[in-house]
């Protein structure tokens, strides 16, 4: 039997990679699907271990090239995709592969995958707590800010189409409601 599939996605700031990092922590045997993306490395970020950081040249070279599972253009020259040898490399070691992708992206690899991937959708508790923990991040300027909330506006709309909601209003009780939904999944 072939290793299991499983997508987190969110609007940015919902909590989705704190889940997914404490789901890693876990004893459920994972490979991470490190994505793809044409942004700079964020301080402390490492090529390769968070992203696979390209310029906008050679992502769109690789698009050309049909190596992506999917992509998305998140924001004007700002692209992020799941390489198609990644997920091959770790599902040929026998690895239920965790993905950590945008809402289309999601959507786009649960379509792909079908019943062999369990499709998480992390919600924060309301719009004004993920105004709260986009601010607190302190790397947004005003701009960018409103450019995020609209955009998670707009995901939040796709949010019915995965195979679960989860609301992440505190981390260790989603975390746990991840874990078993997972657990269940793979079993």
């Amino acid at each position: 039997m072939k290793a299991k599939l499983i997508i987190f996605s969110a609007p940015s700031g919902s909590g989705k990679t704190s889940i997914v990092k404490e789901i890693l922590k876990s004893d459920i045997p994972f490979g991470f699907s490190v994505s793809a993306t044409s942004r700079k490395a964020r301080k402390g970020e490492t090529h390769g271990k968070d992203y696979y950081f390209f310029d906008v040249e050679e992502f769109k070279n690789k698009i050309n090239n049909n190596e992506f599972l999917e992509w998305e253009e998140v924001y004007h020259s700002q692209f992020y995709g799941t390489l198609k040898s990644e997920v091959e490399r770790l599902r040929n070691q026998g690895k239920n592969v965790l993905f950590d992708v945008d809402v289309i992206g999601g959507l786009n690899i649960k379509n792909y995958y079908g019943d062999d991937a369990l499709s998480i959708f992390i919600k924060a508790p309301s719009v004004e707590e993920l105004k709260n923990r986009l601010k607190g991040r302190g790397t947004e300027n005003d701009e960018s800010l409103q450019k995020r909330l609209e955009k998670a506006e707009y995901e939040m709309s796709f949010a019915s189409q995965f195979d679960v909601v989860v609301v992440n209003d505190n981390l260790d009780d989603a975390v746990k409601e991840c874990l078993n939904l997972i657990r269940e999944f793979i079993s």
